[in-house]
């Protein structure tokens, strides 16, 4: 009897003034997860929209892609039946990128690419010029390959590349005063809407193209090579941009509904944890009554 009336008291009793109560942890833990699955949520909104714009731009882009094809496919046909007597070493890297990000591994690759051209002297000179398109593989090759680097574009290829871009970009580099012997191209090359991989692509320029046996055969006129050749590297850098433009767009539809899912299995997790933290609080509210009542 002495033992009820003194577990009755101290059920009665009120909390120590500042002492929080036993399921105030539980109520923090459970706030905590509730804003988190309202952040991933709105993740999730957000990634889904990307993803659906990509996959909008994809199809413009491989529109773009297929036409501009033929102008490397021509490039190809020409090089092919007049090719250098001797092997240039000295050459001139023009890297393809972007300024944009969240398209998963699409400018590391072609960074690499360029790095391990570089790193093989059989191949290029070590201290071969190198040209990025894009602030991405600029920040990357600005680390390691910072002697070589000569100059820089951007704001190239925001929407779908065209023509005029690639001139200018192939004006501002015959005009930049920069030697070499042949221009590199590295870009990605698409292979479908789900891969790719980094290509080279080689431009000669107007002494080695006067020095082919296929030129020499014929009477020219002396402005004709180095029309042809800023011609001819004009077309290749536009056949890059738009395949470059193609990958990027392909590489952040996939990256996006990568993070949907991701976004989507977290959701399901975090939900389940805040089930069982609110079947837990209530159990547990359950119990301290029962236990009060009880007492009493």
């Amino acid at each position: 009897m002495f033992a009820r009336s003194s577990l009755g008291r101290i059920a009665s009793q009120r909390p120590t003034l500042g002492a929080a109560p036993q399921n105030a942890r539980n109520m923090a833990t459970l706030r905590e997860i509730e804003l988190r699955l309202k952040s991933v949520r709105n993740i999730e909104k957000i990634t889904k929209s990307m993803k659906m714009i990509a996959s909008t731009k994809l199809a413009k882009a491989q529109r773009a892609m297929q036409a501009g094809k033929q102008y490397g496919s021509a490039n190809s046909e020409i090089f092919q039946h007049t090719p250098p007597e001797t092997p240039s070493k000295r050459k001139l890297f023009v890297v393809v990128s972007s300024d944009k990000g969240l398209c998963g591994g699409i400018h590391s690759s072609v960074s690499k690419a360029t790095r391990r051209a570089l790193a093989e002297s059989d191949q290029a000179d070590p201290a071969s010029p190198v040209m990025v398109i894009g602030d991405k593989s600029k920040a990357q090759l600005s680390r390691v390959l910072s002697q070589n680097m000569t100059m820089s574009f951007n704001q190239i290829g925001r929407d779908i590349p065209t023509f005029a871009d690639a001139a200018g970009v192939a004006d501002l580099i015959v005009k930049s005063g920069v030697e070499y012997d042949s221009v590199s191209i590295v870009y990605n090359k698409f292979i479908s809407a789900i891969s790719y991989e980094a290509t080279t692509v080689e431009v000669t320029n107007e002494k080695l193209l006067k020095e082919s046996p296929g030129f020499r055969a014929y009477e020219m006129e002396d402005d004709f090579a180095k029309d042809l050749a800023e011609f001819a590297l004009a077309n290749a850098i536009y056949a890059a941009l738009v395949e470059a433009h193609a990958c990027e767009q392909s590489a952040r539809r996939n990256a996006m509904d990568n993070a949907s899912n991701n976004a989507k299995d977290m959701i399901n997790n975090l939900t389940l944890q805040y089930n069982r933290g609110r079947q837990a609080s209530i159990t547990n509210e359950l119990v301290d009554i029962i236990t009060g009542a009880s007492a009493l």
